[in-house]
Formats: structure tokens, sequence, C-alpha cells
């Protein structure tokens, strides 16, 4: 059975920072392209971050340079680091995991809130 897991989700202030986890079980972890999307109250899913079993990332151009998606494949857990965050941030975070390269498997988490307001 394929569980993802977030947690790390909550208020923060704008400015602040906020770190997500997502732990993977039941998948071979180094087969899969792990990412983050997120979604705000009336808006369809964005993609935020992407890293590949290679470590290669890719970011939304509106989080670049403020957040940090990592791995840590003996944990089977991926990362994102927020900083300096927004209102525009606010949304719920979900963990994916993509099977590359044939994309025949794609997995969600639960989701997380994350909210920033002052």
């Amino acid at each position: 059975q394929v569980q993802l897991v977030e947690s790390g989700g909550g208020l923060v202030q704008p400015g602040g920072s906020l770190r997500l986890s997502c732990a993977a079980s039941g998948i071979l972890f180094s087969s899969y392209r792990m990412g983050w999307y997120r979604q705000a109250p009336g808006k369809q899913r964005e993609l935020v971050a992407t890293i590949t079993n290679s470590g290669t990332s890719n970011y939304a151009d509106s989080v670049k340079g403020r957040f940090t998606i990592s791995k840590e494949n003996a944990k089977n857990t991926v990362y994102l680091q927020m900083n300096s965050v927004k209102p525009d941030d606010t949304g719920v975070y979900y963990c994916n995991a993509l099977l590359i390269p044939t994309n025949t498997r794609n997995y969600w988490g639960q989701g997380t809130q994350v909210t920033v307001s002052a």
C-alpha cells in the first residue's frame, strides 16, 4: 500500500519560514520523481517544485529563490523549505510521487495546510 504522509504545515507570518516533510512508503523511492503542489481556495492545483531521482530540481517561477526542495533517500522523505513566505503562498500543499520515465504510477498525499498571515 502506497502512502505519502505530509507534515509541517501551519500558520506562519509573512517573511517567515516553514519546512514541509513528506514520508513515502510502499514505493521504490529512487524510481520516482517527487514533488510538491499546492492549491489555494478557488484555484487549481499548481506545481511548486519537483526533484528527480538524480537530484535535479525544478521550481515554479513564483517560488524560485525562496523555496528549496530536497530529499533524503535513506528515509524515503522529501522536504520543502519555504523561506520569505508571502500571503500568496497560502494553500494546501500536496506531496506527489510520479514513476519515471513511464509516468504510469502517480500518487498523492492527503495534503497539509499552510497559512501565511499576520
